[in-house]
């Protein structure tokens, strides 16, 4: 099939290699030009695992290109749009001028039989809109990619969810996605509303489990109790089940904040604002485990400031994004305070020079500590859970380390001299 693939950003990039991958003709389309001049050079424009070598590999074989004129995709038998729908301002609800605009430059060259899918994660009640403002058929696939493992979890998902209005529309997307269900991947036919409610529901609860951890990590830390063994007890309930149940700095991204926000945004409009409450509550528990984390970071540091080796930029490891970065939150705040910060992290160092000027970031974590009154972990990356604390311990300062990600070994800091705290652990 001839595909489309409007927005070659982390969602629509990732589309359009993996649906190329699967022996489709794509036309990924973009208005930024530095973007895609690193997409026809075969590479994606950000750090994620897999995705330069199926760019590569599509780009080679002739059945992806990239281009910025719309006309390209003119017979396209599907057009998936994957543009971004982020925060509205200081508001809440969810900024869908991309969308309009791409939906209404795209109207000429839609055919009488051409299906155009939403991928990106919009408020209940804009497929039914874009139908009637495009006069065409219209379908809602909602993706659930983690970052990290966008590649696999578009080859392999858990699910597919496809919106529809009727049988043609439901045929059409299981051409689309033929190998995935010949491969037993289970498919979910339902309609519109449900399916656009689908990706922000799923984001919804798990920031509410992350918060409902971090609340009691914090009371674990207030009456000296473990979290660790809490949230094993907890795991073993099968009620409960272990998944994310780790407790840490909280979320961030470009997801989970914003789709909590517009979810409860769209649920005021819709008339049940009260009940929707409880993510605002959630969203303020998140927002609390940065600020206190840059409370107890300070109350470790010397008087006047000190140094602070700050492990990890990105919201989250196995990703260079710094969108909502809770890290990058608690830098700030720490730099503001007086505190002289350096930071490291394996893959957004480039993304942080650029977004906080401020803050000094180095390429290694030896520079990064050398020094320091205070080591804290923001950034749950692998390389800094390998860190041997005696060689570390040779760098610093003062062997004083903030653990807000829960990665590190607490024996074998404490046995090698450190002073180790951790969030839900009392000193």
């Amino acid at each position: 099939m001839l595909i489309s693939v409007l927005g070659t950003g982390y969602l629509g990039a990732t589309h359009a290699a993996c649906l190329a991958a699967a022996g489709h003709e794509v036309v990924g389309v973009d208005r930024d030009p530095g973007r895609l001049e690193v997409l026809r050079g075969g590479r994606a424009p950000f750090h994620e695992a897999g995705l330069d070598e199926l760019i590569a590999e599509g780009v080679a074989a002739g059945r992806l290109r990239f281009t910025d004129d719309l006309a390209d995709v003119a017979g396209a038998d599907v057009h998936f749009l994957c543009v971004g729908t982020p925060q509205v301002g200081d508001g809440d609800g969810a900024d869908l001028s991309a969308l309009w605009s791409v939906a209404d430059a795209l109207a000429p060259y839609l055919g009488e039989h051409s299906l155009v899918v939403g991928k990106s994660t919009v408020p209940v009640g804009t497929g039914a809109r874009l139908r009637d403002r495009l006069g065409a058929r219209v379908a809602w696939n909602p993706e659930f990619l983690r970052e990290g493992r966008a590649v696999r979890d578009t080859l392999r998902p858990d699910r597919l969810v496809l919106g529809v209005d009727d049988d043609d529309d439901h045929r059409t997307l299981l051409l689309v996605y033929a190998d995935l269900v010949a491969a037993g991947v289970p498919v979910i036919r339902t309609d519109l509303a449900t399916a656009e409610l689908a990706k922000v529901s799923a984001n919804a609860m798990l920031a509410t489990r992350i918060s409902t951890v971090n609340l009691l990590a914090e009371v674990c830390e207030a009456s000296g109790a473990d979290v660790g063994d809490l949230t094993t007890i907890l795991g073993a309930d099968p009620r409960i089940g272990r998944d994310f149940l780790a407790p840490g700095l909280g979320y961030g991204g470009g997801c989970l904040p914003k789709d909590t926000r517009a979810f409860v945004a769209r649920a005021r409009e819709l008339g049940v604002g009260e009940s929707a409450a409880l993510f605002d509550a959630v969203d303020r528990v998140n927002l609390h485990q940065r600020s206190r984390t840059a409370e107890l970071a300070r109350s470790l540091l010397p008087a006047g400031g000190g140094t602070v080796a700050i492990l990890g930029g990105a919201f989250k490891a196995e990703s260079d994004d710094i969108r909502d970065s809770p890290a990058l939150d608690v830098a700030g705040r720490l730099h503001r305070s007086g505190a002289t910060v350096r930071l490291h992290d394996p893959f957004a160092g480039a993304n942080v020079r650029r977004a906080c000027p401020e803050l000094t970031v180095v390429d290694d974590v030896a520079t990064t500590c050398r020094g320091a009154d205070l080591v804290l972990v923001l950034t749950e990356w692998p390389q800094f859970a390998a860190l041997d604390p005696y060689e570390v311990g040779e760098l610093v300062c003062r062997r004083t380390v903030l653990d807000a990600r829960l990665v590190l070994d607490p024996e074998k800091w404490v046995g090698a001299g450190w002073d180790f705290r951790a969030l839900g652990r009392s000193a």
